[in-house]
């Protein structure tokens, strides 16, 4: 079997986990680990029994492909020195911080035939993977992500930290240009926004109605997709789907359970099946993991390209300033 030689860049909490699915996967050789805190790399080369390099040059040159699992303000500078040493990389998301620096690595792995996937691990969600057979056409979206407060990752806005999640997703089902956004939020407990709601409308006439928060008391991932016929409700959280669709007595499906509505036209009866689809063992880290593997080893397109990870992140950073902007109109504290 042939083993893609990996390395970890950054094994804070994120990073472990990293290191703790890579050694499941059998296709990889763990090479070894880098961060910049020498007593956090001794820990977490000692308990998952890989080696860890002061140097980050001297990993670069035993490994193929890179996990960069670091703040996201280093995102850019570590990426590129990977791609000038023709690693492929995961890069953790968002892409970068900003727009420039998600385009320079888009051309820099353009340019030396790199592959760059994007860590937006609900791509990988069972409750997601679980729609995959079922043909998604939703013409409106409503997504709630709460989380309690957690001091890890405020340094930027909920929209960047969370909601860029639901915005990937989002913009992976619907498969159109966005036409407009509109936002608003408010910065509770830090200096940065905590709780954002976007509306987003999309050239096809689809609507998305996003809302964030990192100071809810209870965790909620939830998302609803309406289309024609048909509801589908989403829990990225407890990992299942549920599928409402209106069928007609003409259908192949009216066989099946459901509850009957009354139609004044007797020869076109409808009713409401209930459908939940099964849902695949696995863990979404892993189940990442495995597809940048074998991205490499195939030398295919990643489930999560660098552009869309740009679209995702381009997106976010207009919702947050629309926020600040009118944060700043009426003089109201998380506008810097």
């Amino acid at each position: 079997m042939e083993k893609l030689k990996i390395g970890v860049i950054g094994v804070g909490h994120l990073g472990r986990l990293h290191v703790m699915q890579y050694k499941q996967i059998p296709n990889v050789d763990l090479v070894g680990l880098y961060d910049v805190n020498p007593d956090r790399l001794k820990d977490i080369s000692m308990e998952f029994n890989v080696a860890a390099y002061n140097d980050l040059d001297d990993l670069l040159h035993r490994v193929d492909a890179v996990s960069v699992v670091v703040p996201t303000t280093q995102h850019h500078e570590i990426t590129k020195k990977l791609l000038h040493h023709d690693k492929h990389c995961l890069i953790e998301k968002p892409i970068t911080s900003t727009i420039a620096e998600a385009d320079d690595i888009i051309e820099i792995a353009k340019s030396r035939d790199l592959i760059v996937q994007i860590g937006h691990i609900e791509r990988f969600n069972p409750a997601i993977i679980a729609l995959k057979n079922f043909n998604l056409k939703p013409m409106f979206i409503e997504s709630h992500r709460l989380a309690s407060f957690d001091p890890r990752g405020t340094d930027v806005a909920v929209v960047l930290d969370l909601m860029i999640h639901d915005i990937d997703i989002i913009l992976h089902l619907v498969q159109s240009n966005v036409k407009q956004i509109d936002a608003s939020g408010v910065a509770v407990l830090t200096n940065e926004v905590d709780i954002a709601n976007a509306r987003i409308q999309f050239e096809n006439g689809a609507v998305a109605n996003v809302t964030a928060s990192r100071i809810s008391q209870k965790k909620m991932r939830k998302m609803r997709l309406f289309q024609k016929n048909s509801y589908i409700a989403i829990d990225f959280l407890q990992k299942f789907s549920e599928i409402f669709r209106l069928v007609d007595n003409d259908s192949p499906d009216w066989t099946m359970p459901g509850i009957p509505i009354q139609m004044e036209n007797l020869q076109n009866q409808k009713k409401i099946i209930y459908e939940k689809p099964n849902v695949p063992d696995g863990n979404a880290l892993l189940l990442e993991l495995s597809s940048f593997v074998e991205s490499v080893l195939q030398h295919r397109h990643p489930s999560v390209s660098a552009v869309e990870g740009r679209e995702a992140l381009r997106i976010a950073i207009e919702i947050t300033n629309l926020i600040k902007d009118e944060l700043k109109q009426y003089g109201i504290a998380g506008a810097q």
